[in-house]
């Protein structure tokens, strides 16, 4: 039975760093409209728009589908469609109860049931944060559901396994995590609280505090409670390394360099759990939200590198 973990490896034959902001891309003016995908009785909205190969995008903590609203403008306008998620717990998704009901293998499932709902067999897979993390465990244990892997900030299992055993800096950036895993964190969550960590738009600020009042904050702990490793400095070191399968499709890595919960670090040697061509972007100026920090140049990049393997 494999073993879903985020500590596992990473891939990139390209790295590059950008101190400049890109040029603002056009943005389609299509409305993206709600649907609803089933997983096991889990019902998980998201909106969608456009048409062309299916681009499949999955939001962090704390977050909901509308981070990706420039990017869908982007490439909906470039001729791809994209479905934007609200994982479990978040928004307008189903919210189930039990840490079990966040364990990797049912956010994995979340992303084939938006794939299925869409009437396809696999699809473009980007992820930022919690959604990166889901989508390296999606192309590791369901490599048929993905065709194309984009990821935001959270490095291959293997990398931030091993950030997390001998990285100083990233143990420390990382006991917020250590902390959500406690019983009644959440009671430390408001809405208002969740909004200002992650949006920077004013115009977006009336969506996000309404998506958070509709979000089940346990269920957002619950994803650390259940998946985030639990590798320090003082835990002993597995009896056999964890391999991971290679990874068979082309990979982009974006990252913001001021990122205070997840290293650079972490993506080096990303390329040697890829058998495909991979791709890493550095962006000195951005921080942990990247999509945002250097939206132009994060949307930009996404639709150039699609578009180059068409």
């Amino acid at each position: 039975m494999r073993k879903f973990t985020l500590a596992g490896g990473l891939a990139a034959a390209m790295i590059l760093a950008f101190s400049v902001q890109a040029a603002p891309v056009h943005k389609a003016a299509l409305t993206p409209q709600d649907h609803y995908a089933d997983n096991a009785g889990v019902k998980i909205h998201y909106m969608a728009e456009g048409k062309g190969p299916l681009v499949v995008m999955i939001h962090g903590f704390p977050d909901y589908w509308a981070t990706w609203k420039p990017l869908m403008a982007t490439l909906s306008a470039a001729g791809y469609r994209v479905a934007a998620m609200d994982t479990r717990g978040y928004n307008l998704s189903d919210k189930p109860q039990g840490v079990a009901a966040y364990a990797m293998p049912n956010l994995i499932g979340d992303v084939g049931a938006v794939i299925k709902a869409e009437g396809q067999t696999n699809a473009i897979v980007v992820g930022h944060d919690w959604g990166a993390a889901i989508a390296w465990q999606t192309v590791l244990n369901r490599p048929d559901l993905v065709n194309k892997l984009i990821i935001m900030a959270v490095p291959h299992p293997a990398g931030m396994a091993r950030e997390l055993a001998t990285n100083k800096d990233q143990q420390a950036n990382s006991q917020y995590a250590r902390n959500f895993q406690k019983e009644g964190s959440e009671k430390l969550l408001t809405a208002e609280r969740l909004a200002s960590m992650s949006n920077k738009n004013p115009a977006e600020a009336a969506g996000y505090l309404e998506a958070f009042k509709r979000s089940d904050f346990a269920a957002m702990m619950n994803y650390y409670r259940a998946n985030y490793p639990r590798i320090t400095a003082e835990t002993p070191p597995p009896a056999a390394p964890v391999t991971y399968p290679q990874i068979k499709v082309p990979v982009l890595v974006i990252h913001g360099m001021k990122d205070t919960a997840l290293n650079a670090a972490g993506h080096a040697g990303t390329w040697n759990y890829v058998a495909a061509d991979t791709t890493i972007l550095m962006i000195p100026t951005a921080g942990h939200f990247v999509q945002h920090d250097a939206e132009a140049l994060v949307d930009r990049t996404v639709k150039d590198w699609l578009d180059a393997r068409r």
